[in-house]
């Protein structure tokens, strides 16, 4: 039973993962914690998306620019390794509260405003999703939503955006996941079931593929939209 509770949360991770971009961590983190301490259990969820990642990334290299990753993920990763060190401080259930009401105010803003995801964002409104992305991904392990976001604003199509979103994704999750095993969070009893994750969400991607393939750029938003939205009620009930 332990293996099907990583096997199918985790193909069902590389669906939305591959569709959205982001959000296998919080599909994964519904299911995990019940089989497994939450803090490894974050670190399995993300290593888990790391072969997809890596096919994804190589699939659409070609549109990958690393101008664009670099800065925001300097930002991200400096904010996230600090928080990492407030875990034990702050009120983590108050925290989900308000990135939950961020996450659904946002969704409501780009369903409302029909034009709204096709602008560019300020510097200081990128900095800022780059800062709170970053802190709660140190805090929490999540860190998908408002990178999406941004990403998405500055992309002209889909395999523009997977590329970056990818792309700086495969770089955190090298980055984060060192500073877990340098902690002691992650050790090799884990690789079993980082493995089986693996083959799971690569399964779930590969269906994705297929699916994303038939949406145009707009259907694409509406959907990551959406996702933002879902995940922000998770945030806020569960």
């Amino acid at each position: 039973m332990t293996w099907l509770l990583i096997f199918f949360p985790a193909m069902v991770a590389g669906f939305v993962q591959g569709l959205t971009g982001f959000g296998a961590v919080i599909v994964m983190m519904t299911i995990f914690p019940f089989i497994l301490p939450i803090a490894p259990a974050a670190g399995i969820a993300g290593l888990s998306m790391l072969a997809s990642m890596v096919g994804l990334t190589y699939r659409y290299r070609h549109e990958f620019k690393l101008k664009r990753v670099v800065v925001p993920f300097i930002i991200y990763a400096a904010v996230a390794t600090w928080s990492v060190h407030l875990s034990s401080v702050l009120d983590t259930h108050v925290m989900r509260v308000l990135l939950g009401c961020l996450l659904v105010a946002l969704c409501l803003y780009f369903t409302l405003f029909k034009n709204a995801g096709d602008r560019k964002y300020p510097w200081y409104i990128a900095a800022c999703f780059m800062v709170i992305s970053g802190f709660f991904n140190g805090l929490l392990g999540i860190g998908g939503p408002l990178m999406a976001l941004y990403f998405l604003s500055l992309s002209t199509s889909i395999p523009e955006y997977t590329a970056s979103i990818q792309g700086f994704f495969l770089i955190d999750a090298f980055y984060i996941n060192s500073v877990r095993v340098a902690n002691g969070i992650l050790d090799v009893h884990d690789v079993p079931y980082i493995l089986v994750g693996m083959i799971a969400a690569g399964i779930g991607t590969i269906l994705a593929a297929r699916v994303a393939n038939k949406l145009d750029d707009q259907t694409f938003r509406k959907w990551i939209y959406r996702f933002i939205g879902l995940s922000g009620i998770y945030y806020l009930f569960f």
